[in-house]
């Protein structure tokens, strides 16, 4: 299966970049949720003296070592045997905050997966949103493609066929979209190369016919916003010319005059 060359934790910027300002708060809230037992004993493990349920996050318990705590999902807070009596030592403890914090991770994007499919990008983007580790953001991309949750290519092909097939959409307005959703351009021009012309010139046409039958005023003018109804679609000045000129044949027409319509 073909992902491009997509480096996950590696995001391109296809929404618009947050301030420097909003990046640097995100990157100091994560740090102190992850690192903020730094003076956590170095050279001897430490008991488990209280196991408190929070509200919030839901599911999620505080686990402290006299002064010391770590907040933990409930399943890492099982997995790890991690009740009041039982011992840890300081590295022990910060590999099962990576590892809760890439179990968060997963566990978000299953959610946010479960409504519609979504390209790796944008789950790169919801769960960094999230203020997540981009360490275990990444492992979790990894992760939901290797188990097929997530196929770029696969979502590109579909939205390419349903947005130029059924919302009668051009190529050039369903690039741009493919892109802000994060898709490899590798991938990108695959799905619009696969889809040929033909149905993109089916497409236009119906736009086009369309809007001549339901447009008033002189010839001229009719071609002229026929013309510029296609193009804002998103369709190339060349498909637009040949599925007004087509429709236009049909209706006894033809497309002389329209100027620079097309360019």
């Amino acid at each position: 299966m073909a992902f491009g060359k997509r480096s996950y934790g590696n995001r391109r910027n296809y929404k618009q970049s947050e301030s420097t300002e909003e990046e640097e708060d995100k990157k100091a809230r994560r740090e102190e949720r992850l690192n903020h037992f730094g003076d956590f004993p170095e050279d001897e493990s430490q008991e488990v003296t209280l196991v408190e349920l929070l509200r919030r996050p839901v599911n999620s318990y505080r686990i402290y070592f006299g002064p010391h705590y770590v907040t933990v999902h409930e399943s890492t807070m099982i997995r790890y045997g991690m009740t009041k009596g039982s011992f840890f030592d300081k590295d022990a403890v910060q590999e099962i905050v990576q590892d809760n914090e890439r179990q968060v991770a997963y566990s978000q994007a299953l959610n946010y997966l479960s409504f519609k499919p979504r390209t790796s990008g944008e789950i790169e983007q919801k769960l960094l949103e999230k203020e997540l580790d981009p360490e275990a953001v990444a492992a979790t991309v990894k992760r939901l493609v290797d188990e097929k949750l997530i196929d770029d290519a696969f979502y590109a092909q579909e939205w390419t066929r349903q947005r130029i097939n059924g919302k009668k959409k051009g190529k050039v307005v369903v690039k741009q979209e493919l892109r802000r959703k994060g898709i490899d351009p590798e991938l990108i021009d695959d799905a619009l190369e696969a889809m040929g012309d033909d149905a993109e010139l089916r497409s236009a046409e119906e736009l086009a016919a369309k809007k001549w039958r339901t447009t008033k005023g002189e010839s001229w003018e009719r071609k002229r916003k026929t013309a510029a109804f296609i193009m804002r679609r998103g369709f190339s000045g060349d498909i637009a010319r040949k599925a007004l000129d087509n429709v236009l044949s049909s209706e006894g027409e033809d497309a002389e005059g329209l100027g620079t319509e097309f360019d």
